[in-house]
């Protein structure tokens, strides 16, 4: 498996460039994690990168991450992969039994409400993000309501790292790869 196979992939199953930015940002907090724990950086980079490459073509709550998985399976993915994407939908059936699973999961939703304090800022450059401007955007109910506070804490809980290291951690990864995500 390389990284021109996993993207080859999932540019064949998504065309928003949003949600590919979004998987681009979740490969690098994955990569970021990866090295943070010794893992296997590509492993784990091709694990964010194509965690959600099922969503446009099935987005319900039954199908989303389940026929991803069974098409990463039957394509010869790393068991790791196929268990972490089955895994990383809240109320998913699959447990989220490894560090891979937990981190993919922790990452995943903070990712989004990162990139929607980005855009909200002026120049709508990450790099002027703080964890602060996070914190406070978490805080504000009305702001960015389609990603799930309880899930982003549930993450942070589930990972067991502390909650501002945890989105200083994501954030970096993200600002490392600005251009790629559009911010």
């Amino acid at each position: 498996m390389t990284r021109d196979e996993v993207l080859s992939l999932m540019n064949e199953y998504v065309e928003n460039e949003n949600l590919r930015r979004h998987m681009y940002a979740v490969e690098a907090a994955m990569r970021t994690y990866a090295g943070k724990y010794n893992e296997d950086e590509e492993i784990w980079g091709f694990t964010g990168l194509i965690h959600d490459f099922d969503y446009e073509k099935y987005p319900s709550e039954e199908e989303h991450s389940v026929v991803g998985a069974d098409i990463l399976e039957e394509k010869g993915y790393p068991p790791e992969v196929v268990h972490a994407v089955r895994s990383h939908v809240p109320g998913s059936a699959t447990p989220r039994d490894v560090l891979l699973d937990k981190t993919l999961f922790a990452v995943d939703e903070l990712c989004g409400f990162i990139v929607a304090v980005a855009l909200v800022r002026p120049s709508k450059k990450i790099e002027e993000v703080k964890i602060k401007s996070i914190k406070k955007k978490l805080k504000a109910k009305g702001f960015a309501r389609q990603v799930s506070r309880e899930h982003i804490e549930q993450g942070i809980e589930e990972l067991g790292v502390e909650r501002d290291e945890h989105m200083q951690t994501v954030l970096d990864a993200m600002k490392s790869i600005a251009a790629a995500i559009g911010l």
